[in-house]
């Protein structure tokens, strides 16, 4: 089969597909008709694949005909097979046990090798064992004897002998001690050596006892000599951590027992400042030698320092937070927390200027890990402190956010307590008095929150009715209302109201809501501030991710914007209803006139400038707190919904009025008679419906120049050009029928 498919037949090359084709794993009948297709028609196609057929038939009849021979031979060659198989089994079988034998041979002598290989290194650990034994038997002798040879001396000769020499000494009982401990170690367990271990722990207790006794010599004294040698002598058996708590006990301790007290800290205002400069005295005064010995101090010769100590860091520190803890507890008390943030300010103060002093981010990295450091820090109960300032500030907030809005102080940049009092919380949150490094996220938290309450409280503030301005307001511009609405609502605040009546909900004036969207957008004009406050506090602590401050400060930023349409929707309706208030006077205007024998008007109604009053009082009342673009729209919104229903007023009264005309007509016609005048003036004069309409028509002149002195275009006012066309129409119809 391999062989057919390497010798495929050539055929011509006039063929219309390629023949490596039909040997493809994925060859698709389907696929390969179609794309002969896009080449030839099918009758070519068919034409080529019936002689490429013909040629694969020829091809194989070939390849059958040249291996025939081979097939038939097949079964004459294997004649005979089975005997020579049957030859080659016996010898076969022979090999096989030879083989099976030899490898039992070398198996067995692969275990006696193993044998005496495990009982020699059997042997060879109880060799070792018993010459660390006689190590360690030798190693206590040698010490023993320089110990009774030193005590077998006189004691002049004692007493002649320097601190040096005894410091020389012990270091070699040191090294040697060294190595006792280490064959000790590797002995464990035998027998012998806990018939040594008692002199082991004599001589142990009599090198720590002399190592003592000369690092408190050399301490005293102030020799480096002697300490260089009794801390060496400490680092050689590993008891490093020894000569900083002996050091700790003795030379640090006291003095920190003698600073660290309550009458310190009391008997000056300043007393916990004055307190910590003398802790940080004790490290340049009292531990130079040991900085200079071990190489903490910077004129420490790096040949002669002892490496392996942090006596800041292991004797200095850990007495101080021990100290604070035991003498000082009132340090942590957060009872006061104005108290409670000067004294950790002050104590983190100290903390870093005790960095300083260690000389190397190595120490100072071994400091912040100690668990001493952790306990120091633990100890201040900032949660606690958090949840004080929390209540004050949520506390005092929540007393501005009341049913009654009142005014904010003088001199403050907004109008109304509550705004006043969430940007004074928002300051005092990242002030110098209040806020403390560690409690940044919980400050910035609670900035969020402020803004939140506050937006929650402007929207509360919609869902008030509006009141009309009460008595002690009438300073505050905005709003006049109709004497008799000014009336009923002084009625409803009657002291003798019976107790029947049910408690009036909280109401918002006009003048209110305009503060509102006043101190809202000064709100938002300062938050830029706010962020430019809190990236300085934030950069202390390593903070970097301003991008989401920032966006999470636009959120807030957006919920104020977001609550300012509808207020001011609120603000143009009212306006607009004030307004109308006095438009819809205009209805009034028939009965002045009608059958009155009045004079020919040649001014505006009155109630046209009562109706701009509001309007007025807006512009001059409030151009200091609010921009002047927001004014603007409102007067605009206010006076085109205000307008719209002027005109429709104004457009039933001339309906009416013509009504009334045409009618009067009707009735002349019908008794044919010559009154003296049908609307109702007199002979010669204007007739009263024509009065009307020049009354409107004059009255809608002057609103159109008010609307021009407001600073807006009448064109910008809705319905205004209408409404101005159709008393236009009406006058010039009462101009044109005088004679």
């Amino acid at each position: 089969m391999e062989k057919s498919r390497m010798n495929l037949p050539t055929g011509p090359d006039t063929l219309c597909f390629d023949k490596d084709v039909f040997m493809k794993e994925d060859f698709d009948v389907d696929h390969f008709v179609s794309d002969c297709r896009k080449r030839v028609q099918l009758e070519e196609l068919r034409d080529d694949l019936e002689l490429y057929y013909k040629l694969l038939k020829t091809a194989m009849v070939e390849l059958i005909n040249k291996d025939y021979a081979d097939f038939v031979n097949l079964s004459t060659n294997l004649v005979g097979m089975d005997k020579a198989l049957n030859q080659l089994s016996v010898p076969l079988g022979q090999l096989r046990e030879e083989v099976l034998s030899l490898r039992s041979s070398v198996s067995e002598g692969i275990r006696a090798v193993d044998e005496r290989l495990s009982k020699q290194e059997d042997i060879r650990g109880k060799k070792m064992c018993v010459l660390r034994l006689i190590q360690v038997i030798r190693s206590v002798e040698k010490i023993e004897k320089i110990l009774n040879s030193q005590s077998s001396k006189e004691t002049s000769t004692l007493e002649e002998r320097s601190p040096l020499l005894t410091g020389q000494i012990l270091e070699r009982i040191a090294t040697e001690f060294n190595q006792l401990q280490f064959h000790a170690v590797q002995s464990k367990g035998m027998p012998l050596l806990d018939k040594v271990r008692p002199r082991i722990a004599g001589i142990t207790a009599m090198l720590q006892q002399s190592l003592e006794g000369l690092l408190l010599e050399g301490l005293q004294t102030s020799d480096v000599d002697i300490i260089r040698h009794c801390l060496r002598t400490y680092a050689t058996i590993d008891k490093t951590r020894d000569a900083e708590a002996l050091v700790g006990q003795v030379l640090v301790k006291p003095y920190m027992d003698q600073v660290i007290t309550e009458q310190i800290v009391e008997s000056h205002p300043n007393g916990l400042q004055l307190m910590y400069n003398k802790l940080l005295e004790f490290v340049p005064h009292h531990c130079r030698l040991l900085r200079e010995v071990t190489g903490g101090a910077i004129s420490s010769e790096k040949g002669n320092t002892v490496p392996g100590y942090d006596f800041l860091v292991n004797s200095v520190w850990p007495e101080i937070v021990r100290g604070l803890e035991e003498n000082l507890p009132s340090l942590f008390n957060p009872g006061d927390p104005d108290a409670f943030h000067e004294k950790y300010t002050i104590s983190m103060d100290f903390v870093r200027t005790f960095e300083r002093q260690c000389g190397s981010q190595a120490s100072v990295k071994r400091l912040r890990a100690h668990p001493a450091y952790h306990s120091f820090n633990n100890k201040w109960n900032l949660p606690v402190y958090f949840q004080i300032r929390f209540r004050e500030i949520a506390g005092s907030l929540e007393a501005a956010l009341t049913d009654v809005l009142e005014d904010a102080p003088a001199g403050s940049s907004y109008c109304l307590l509550a705004s006043h009092r969430t940007w004074s919380s928002l300051q005092r949150c990242w002030s110098e008095q209040m806020f403390l490094p560690s409690l940044a996220h919980r400050l910035w938290r609670l900035s969020l929150q402020v803004l939140a309450r506050y937006s929650v409280f402007v929207n509360e503030l919609l869902l008030r009715p509006i009141s009309n301005e009460s008595a002690k307001d009438v300073k505050k511009p905005l709003v006049t209302g109709s004497k008799d609405s000014s009336i009923t609502q002084g009625n409803s605040e009657d002291p003798g109201s019976g107790p029947s009546e049910t408690k009036a909900t909280a109401s918002i004036t006009s003048t209110q809501l305009v503060y509102v969207v006043a101190d809202l957008d000064r709100l938002q004009e300062q938050l830029p501030e706010l962020l430019e406050t809190v990236k300085p506090k934030l950069e202390m602590i390593g903070f970097k991710n301003f991008s989401s401050i920032s966006a999470a400060l636009e959120d807030s930023q957006l919920s104020l914007a977001a609550c300012v349409p509808a207020l001011s929707a609120r603000i143009v309706q009212d306006l607009s209803e004030s307004c109308f208030s006095y438009l819809k006077s205009a209805l009034e205007v028939p009965r002045l006139y009608r059958r009155t024998n009045k004079e020919v008007p040649t001014t505006a109604s009155s109630y046209v400038d009562s109706a701009l009053k509001p309007l007025y009082q807006l512009q001059s009342g409030h151009k200091d707190k609010l921009k002047h673009a927001r004014i603007q729209q409102w007067l605009e919104g206010a006076l085109s919904e205000s307008t719209h229903k002027y005109y429709e007023t104004v457009s039933d009264v001339l309906y009416s009025v013509k009504k009334m005309e045409e009618s009067l007509k009707r009735l002349k016609q019908a008794r044919k008679t010559t009154p003296a005048n049908p609307g109702g003036s007199s002979t010669g004069g204007m007739s009263d419906d024509d009065k009307i309409r020049l009354q409107l028509a004059l009255d809608v002149e002057y609103l159109g120049e008010q609307i021009q002195k407001l600073g807006l275009q009448t064109k910008d006012i809705k319905s205004f050009p209408t409404l101005a066309e159709l008393v236009a129409a009406a006058k010039d119809q009462a101009t044109a029928e005088q004679p």
